[in-house]
């Protein structure tokens, strides 16, 4: 089981790749999965938008695309991260960088445990689970050293 971080294409460096591994892993076996081989790759926005029209069959930008290749109970994917699409979601919802950041990634993992935001009604569910998700990261039960 490893989570892995990396870039293509774009200087990115994730800080605090520990800790956000270690708060992943919490959110799925929250959802009483356990976690396999996940991977991040942050891209640029030329990149996202080559993704998405190649299998996706979509012709805009998006924040994440989530290749899932999970089991039962062991999620397992991939998921690439626009980076300049995340700057440009904090600026229009009035939130930091890395908390859309975080946002982001916990909705990646949240497609691999099978929730999905297609519908209204999916959608509010997922905000709900990401917003409980995020909460965990301020709850200094489950990360008492955190961000330092």
């Amino acid at each position: 089981m490893a989570i892995r971080f990396f870039s293509d294409g774009i200087a990115f460096r994730l800080r605090h790749q520990r800790k956000i591994s270690q708060w992943l892993q919490t959110v799925a076996f929250r959802e009483n999965k356990t976690s396999g081989n996940l991977t991040y790759v942050f891209v640029s926005e030329r990149r996202i938008l080559e993704l998405n029209r190649q299998f996706l069959c979509h012709n805009d930008y998006t924040d994440i695309i989530t290749f899932d290749d999970s089991t039962e109970k062991e999620i397992s994917g991939e998921m690439y991260v626009c980076i300049d699409t995340v700057r440009k979601n904090a600026e229009r919802y009035h939130t930091g960088f890395e908390n859309e950041l975080l946002r982001v990634m916990v909705h990646g993992i949240l497609h691999l445990c099978g929730y999905n935001d297609k519908t209204e009604q999916e959608q509010q569910s997922m905000r709900a689970k990401e917003n409980d998700s995020l909460l965990l990261l301020s709850d200094n039960s489950v990360f008492p050293d955190q961000w330092e």
